[in-house]
């Protein structure tokens, strides 16, 4: 399947895997490049020598694309923003914040730059600041969201850019694949499937919270506060949704949330950390290797594809 996405990465298959913090380094982006997709190394709020370390280990594994996911509230992210063109790492994926500042210093590197985007307004500015394309993500997604579904807002964001749109949220199979297509994207990213992938180095226990939850198991947190964070419902969501509705301060609910996600993706803690994952975590049934994963969509979207033919 040949898009202008796959021409643009170098890539096999229009399938890019989430940088998600924790859980997006070496093992699980390495086994996604090798498997035909774009591997990507989530830098989250880590430093930049972590951040190093792992496009090392990405480069001993192979020699196939990758990329590094930098979320720009990260304070060291104007260092990870120049270890990419040190290093050479062909694409990067961008968010939490406004990557104009470094586009001039990519791009002369050759670097290939696609934000992720929650609304027509902001794919059309990081179409104007040098955007090679973006991801449009919709509310479905698990972790860091926005407000409009990915039905609604990959159409629109195709018709207000020129470059590639890569749809992402609320994708988790082959009929998701052909679905984003047939809305215009030219590529999807995962996320809460590759999880529960078996070269995933998240916890067992938060793999299987992902595989037993059902399609209404998810909750959003800090809404409040214009942060909407999507995860899986336990102890502390209930208790973060508690301080919330009664009004507690910014400050309080992220003290509650403070090395949560590391509890769940190192430590297995189920019950009080935050078990980031989309609204698809109830179609995700099973571990898979992620050749097995990517080649198991790629048939599902061509089965779709003949089940309904444009005439």
């Amino acid at each position: 399947m040949k898009t202008r996405i796959t021409q643009l990465l170098g890539i096999q298959y229009p399938i890019i895997q989430g940088g998600m913090a924790w859980v997006a380094e070496y093992h699980l982006a390495s086994a996604v490049s090798l498997a035909g997709g774009l591997g990507i190394i989530g830098a989250g709020g880590a430093p930049a020598d972590f951040v190093h370390e792992q496009i090392r280990r990405m480069k001993e594994a192979g020699d196939k694309p990758f990329g590094v996911n930098i979320m720009l509230m990260n304070p060291e992210a104007e260092a990870i923003a120049r270890l990419v063109v040190t290093e050479g790492v062909k694409v990067v994926t961008t968010g939490a914040g406004n990557p104009a500042k470094y586009m001039s210093m990519w791009k002369e590197a050759g670097v290939k730059v696609i934000p992720v985007v929650a609304s027509v307004a902001m794919a059309k500015m990081m179409e104007r600041a040098g955007a090679d394309a973006v991801v449009a993500e919709g509310t479905e997604s698990g972790g860091h969201i926005g407000f409009a579904t990915t039905m609604t807002l990959v159409p629109q964001v195709v018709d207000a850019v020129k470059i590639p749109v890569i749809a992402a949220g609320g994708i988790g199979d082959g009929r998701g694949l052909a679905a984003a297509m047939m809305l215009g994207a030219e590529a999807v990213q995962i996320g809460t499937r590759f999880v529960v992938a078996k070269e995933s180095i998240v916890h067992e226990n938060y793999k299987k919270k992902i595989i037993g939850a059902k399609d209404i198991d998810s909750e959003v947190t800090g809404m409040s506060h214009g942060h909407p964070v999507r995860q899986l419902r336990n102890s502390m969501t209930r208790e973060y949704l508690k301080l919330e509705k009664a009004g507690a301060s910014f400050e309080e609910l992220e003290h509650l949330t403070l090395g949560a996600l590391k509890k769940a993706v190192v430590e297995g803690d189920v019950v009080n950390g935050t078990l980031m994952a989309g609204q698809i975590a109830g179609l995700i049934q099973k571990e898979q290797t992620c050749r097995e994963m990517i080649e198991e969509m790629m048939d599902q979207a061509k089965e779709a594809g003949k089940q309904f033919p444009l005439q």
